[in-house]
């Protein structure tokens, strides 16, 4: 398997953004072998009894992207890697989704892919039981759902792409934040929403983990900020009135932290409170720079769509039915193993700092 960000190679070239102008949605194609023909191969809706790894992905499939919400720098960068993939396997891709991270706001949008017949649905839940009932009818529909990100309840989905594993990212939090405060001192977390998977997850893992490793640590509060920049803001301003003595803030979304930034870097706490979390680096290049910000962390998204869409033509194809053990190409990130519980790992997160940050662009 590649190591995503330490291979600090794009992922391809000329590949434009993907423009949210253009999320209306497009109609599934139906030629080749995609959902709706009778030659289909693939196992819609994990349907597939017995795995065929020599199996070709169909022609046109129809493969949508669903993030958590459009306009964001994090899923718009998954989303380019998804297109990426995609093009690779002469695929058609949609993108669409809510202006705002809400926990039932992407259903409707499920609904309106499963309607039009999308062959593959990649989606990030913004909560774990909201929309499961729409992707349990987009399977039925015989569409494979791969959730990337922040995964839903397992029974709602075939396969999850999972950035990096959840001990890793929440260690590489604390451990960061620990070096910064000389390993005590009081923490906040500044997460996303609170009915976030993923957010929530890490968070009750950082938690155990600085009990354990660094008893000095006391995390004082989590607030959320709603992957909403002005509210994140305000959040951080809050923090630091409600609690004088604060130490560190780690915020594990990208939305939350370069908001936490751009407060402290204009602030009488710049240099006085730490900093860290899950950013992308050109986000928080100028943070890094000007000193606000010691070290962060992340994956590369546009990996992690890219990977996404692979598991997906995977699925549809029939090379592999979401069981641990089966493989897969995932064209220049070369070969993946589905793990327990359908998961699928990118890789380990990458720590970035003053000294590696500029060799990073995105």
């Amino acid at each position: 398997m590649t190591s995503f960000l330490t291979s600090r190679r794009p992922l391809r070239g000329g590949m434009t953004g993907v423009a949210v102008a253009a999320l209306v949605l497009a109609t599934a194609a139906c030629g080749g072998t995609t959902r709706g023909d009778e030659e289909t191969t693939g196992g819609g809706g994990g349907a597939a009894a017995e795995a065929n790894p020599d199996a070709e992905i169909p022609a046109d499939l129809a493969v949508a992207f669903l993030p958590k919400q459009v306009n964001n720098p994090y899923f718009d960068t998954a989303a380019e890697g998804a297109e990426a993939a995609v093009s690779e396997f002469d695929g058609e891709l949609t993108v669409t989704g809510p202006s705002e991270a809400s926990a039932s706001s992407q259903v409707s949008y499920i609904n309106t892919l499963t309607q039009q017949g999308a062959d593959v649905i990649l989606t990030s839940a913004n909560d774990p039981n909201a929309i499961c009932g729409a992707l349990d009818q987009a399977r039925s529909a015989g569409a494979s759902v791969v959730t990337f990100d922040s995964d839903t309840d397992p029974e709602c989905r075939d396969l999850f792409i999972n950035q990096a594993t959840a001990e890793g990212i929440a260690q590489t939090q604390i451990d960061l934040i620990a070096e910064q405060i000389g390993g005590e001192g009081q923490v906040a977390f500044l997460s996303a929403t609170a009915n976030a998977t993923n957010q929530n997850a890490w968070i009750e893992m950082m938690e155990s983990y600085a009990a354990e490793e660094y008893p000095g640590i006391e995390i004082v509060a989590t607030v959320y900020g709603d992957d909403e920049d002005q509210k994140s803001f305000q959040e951080t301003q809050g923090l630091l009135a409600t609690y004088p003595d604060l130490d560190g803030i780690i915020s594990p979304t990208t939305v939350g932290i370069a908001a936490a930034a751009r407060y402290l870097s204009s602030s009488e706490y710049k240099g006085e409170v730490a900093l860290t979390g899950l950013g992308t680096p050109n986000q928080m290049r100028e943070y890094v720079e000007d000193g606000t910000v010691q070290a962060f962390a992340l994956w590369n998204p546009e990996e992690l769509g890219y990977l996404a869409s692979y598991a997906g033509a995977a699925l549809a194809a029939g090379q592999i039915t979401g069981q641990e053990g089966e493989t897969f190409e995932a064209g220049e990130l070369g070969e993946y193993t589905v793990e327990e519980g359908g998961v699928v790992v990118l890789g380990e997160p990458t720590v970035f700092t003053a000294e590696n940050i500029g060799e990073f662009d995105f």
